[in-house]
């Protein structure tokens, strides 16, 4: 089986992985935001400090990327805690949709702030993918478009986070960037679920003992296929997580997209299969 192969296949688990996630976080019901986070990124943390110590690295990286590790760290809490607000209150896909716009506002800062020129076919995928969000955001001035900028944010902060791991290169292990995440927004979070602390019945704590797993499972799937593949050449088949997330939706929670956001996802993959195919054709022409 070929690298580019091993690539695909983990990145389709890794999709799955945060299908499920998402389904669990929903599924646990009527609990703080902030709860949800810390307690799938608790189960995250223990999971890769178990891979921190058996490779005997520096639990916290080295002192020289402090910053960036931060960075990194509250750029994605913010993140996550504003997707999970958007998993709640809207259809589970939409969700989805909304936070996969962060490969594309990602070329942006990536431009923006580590000076890597855009070409002219990807800032059209990004105008392309911006009006493929107004068909699944369907602004209105209404407060029922809060959960929308939530998720639509949630891409932004997320974006955010990966120039940083661009940033960071090989400089750190990624288990060790993993646990560093899951630990600062473990300990960040954890005076507001204090403070806001709903209890929780057993169900509730398995869901999100579950979707903490599922989370790691994802993590570490899209983390070990960019190893084997770069990411323009695979990261097409992440947008599996749409399939994934409308099936769970429709099954488990009978929320169905309306056409308005059905049309949105076809235009927002279709932004996202012209930069790959652009990409691709790159490749050959350079190769």
């Amino acid at each position: 089986m070929s690298n580019t192969s091993k690539g695909i296949i983990l990145l389709l688990l890794s999709a799955f992985g945060f299908a499920m996630m998402s389904a669990f976080v929903k599924l646990s019901g009527e609990l703080p935001t902030t709860q949800k986070t810390m307690f799938r990124n608790l189960v995250t943390a223990v999971i890769a400090l178990g891979f921190v110590l058996k490779n005997k690295v520096r639990v916290f990286g080295e002192r020289k990327n402090q910053k960036y590790l931060l960075l990194r760290s509250g750029l994605g809490t913010l993140g996550m805690v504003l997707y999970f607000y958007a998993i709640d209150n809207l259809v589970l896909s939409d969700a989805d949709m909304l936070n996969k716009l962060s490969p594309f506002l990602l070329i942006i800062f990536s431009a923006i702030f580590l000076k890597e020129k855009a070409k002219n076919f990807q800032l059209v995928a990004v105008l392309i993918a911006f009006i493929g969000t107004l068909f699944v955001i369907k602004p209105a001035f209404s407060l029922e478009i809060i959960p929308y900028g939530a998720g639509v944010l949630s891409a932004i902060f997320a974006a955010g986070a990966y120039t940083v791991l661009r940033f960071l290169g090989d400089k750190e292990k990624f288990y060790t960037i993993v646990f560093y995440f899951s630990f600062f927004s473990t300990v960040t979070l954890l005076p507001f679920v204090i403070a806001f602390y709903e209890p929780m019945t057993f169900q509730q704590v398995m869901y999100l003992l579950l979707a903490g797993s599922f989370a790691t499972l994802g993590q570490f799937g899209i983390t070990i296929a960019y190893k084997f593949a770069p990411a323009k050449e695979i990261s097409i088949f992440f947008y599996s997580t749409i399939v994934y997330t409308s099936i769970l939706s429709m099954v488990i929670f009978g929320q169905f997209p309306d056409l308005y956001s059905i049309i949105g996802y076809f235009i927002i993959f279709s932004a996202s299969f012209y930069m790959y195919s652009k990409n691709k054709q790159l490749d050959k022409a350079y190769g």
